[in-house]
């Protein structure tokens, strides 16, 4: 396979209609916009030179059309895995409303609560400390597939679940997790050893 050390390209799907509109996604199928488009050929161009034998995406339609375009002239990815554990956060009754929606409705505490609030769930949803979870279980499986089968892997995923990655990986503080914006354009690499 891979004689290079095992690495991680982790990035954002494209803006979606939801993001553009400011609407709570969650695990509902929101497209991508033509900006969303541009966003996935700018981490395709990114990822020109990198070299990884497996992609990961969700069922999401996003999380798949953002993959596509990067694996344009990767021959070397042999394998694509589908996996939910790197799915959105599940915002529950909040998924499809907009912010202002819920801010209206709710006021600004709360929704500040629903949003950033690390152990809060909205309704019927889940917090932070339940996405980093099924994210820690994923990076836990993921690393011993890497390390197994010396493989580097590119990985399609979304901002929330991106924030638990980046938590864990980088030993972050909840403080710092809850405050980052998750760009729609960047590449979040990990070497594994």
């Amino acid at each position: 396979m891979s004689n290079k050390i095992p690495t991680i390209y982790l990035f954002r799907h494209g803006e979606t209609t939801f993001n553009r509109d400011a609407k709570f996604t969650g695990f509902y199928d929101s497209k991508l916009t033509k900006k969303g488009l541009k966003h996935a050929k700018t981490i395709a161009k990114r990822m020109k030179n990198k070299k990884f034998q497996v992609a990961i995406q969700t069922r999401l339609s996003r999380s798949k059309e953002t993959l596509k375009p990067v694996l344009i002239g990767h021959l070397e990815c042999v394998l694509i895995i589908q996996d939910d554990r790197i799915i959105e956060r599940n915002y529950g009754a909040l998924s499809q409303k907009s912010h202002a929606e819920i801010i209206k409705k709710y006021g600004i505490k709360k929704f500040n609560k629903w949003h950033r609030g690390f152990n809060v769930r909205p309704p019927n949803g889940e917090s932070f400390a339940d996405v980093e979870v099924r994210v820690r279980d994923f990076i836990k499986d993921l690393k011993k597939f890497m390390k197994k089968n010396s493989v580097s892997v590119a990985i399609s995923a979304h901002g929330n679940s991106i924030r638990l990655f980046r938590k864990i990986m980088e030993k972050a503080s909840i403080k710092e997790t809850v405050s980052w914006f998750i760009p729609y354009d960047k590449i979040y690499e990990y070497k594994i050893k």
